[in-house]
């Protein structure tokens, strides 16, 4: 235990996602050693972000307006929308430049361990976009993970009794990975995925 305002932060760090007791101490000591002028600004950036940032009305992705810049774009494609976990989740998909459409943030995956269901998503607002938008795809984005995996599998059945055409992500083995370091699910997955070679 350090005194006062120093186990204050530290203890404030520990609260962060990812963030055990060690890395706590570690960034705590390194705001504790770093220029004001720095540290102020890592305050203000927060104190900043908690102001003005808030979650699309649409699409729950972040934004600093009502709406966000991708459901503002009319370039995008109005028929296709992809489901995702998380806001980051859509920026992992905007560095690949593949996909034009447009999104839906969930806010989270299914997970009964943690007690979160779908009534803790942003399901039941999937469901009125669907009514409401002229949406022909939905491609299923969540992560490869038992809690993604549950959520697809959720979304899936729901999305067959509204007769929308629901589509999942492929996943198999990563570029410059080897396969005896692959997990049978992964295999499995890139063998069932497999595709035709252009010869």
């Amino acid at each position: 235990m350090y005194e006062g305002a120093v186990q204050d932060l530290i203890d404030e760090l520990g609260r962060l996602p990812g963030i055990g007791p060690k890395s706590a101490q570690r960034i705590a000591f390194h705001l504790l050693q770093t220029d004001p002028t720095e540290a102020r600004r890592l305050a203000d950036a927060i104190t900043r972000v908690k102001a003005t940032m808030r979650f699309c009305v649409q699409c729950h992705n972040v934004s600093q307006a009502e709406h966000c810049r991708i459901c503002l774009d009319p370039r995008r494609d109005d028929t296709l929308l992809c489901v995702v976990e998380e806001p980051r989740d859509v920026v992992a998909i905007e560095r690949t430049r593949e996909f034009r459409g447009r999104y839906h943030v969930l806010g989270g995956a299914i997970s009964p361990i943690d007690g979160i269901g779908p009534d803790q998503l942003h399901i039941r607002e999937l469901v009125l976009r669907l009514d409401a938008e002229p949406v022909a795809e939905v491609i299923l984005a969540t992560n490869p993970n038992v809690e993604g995996e549950a959520t697809a599998s959720y979304l899936s059945r729901l999305l067959a009794t509204l007769e929308v055409r629901a589509t999942r992500l492929a996943s198999g083995l990563p570029v410059g990975g080897d396969l005896d370091y692959a997990d049978e699910v992964t295999l499995g997955r890139a063998f069932s995925g497999r595709r035709d070679v252009g010869i």
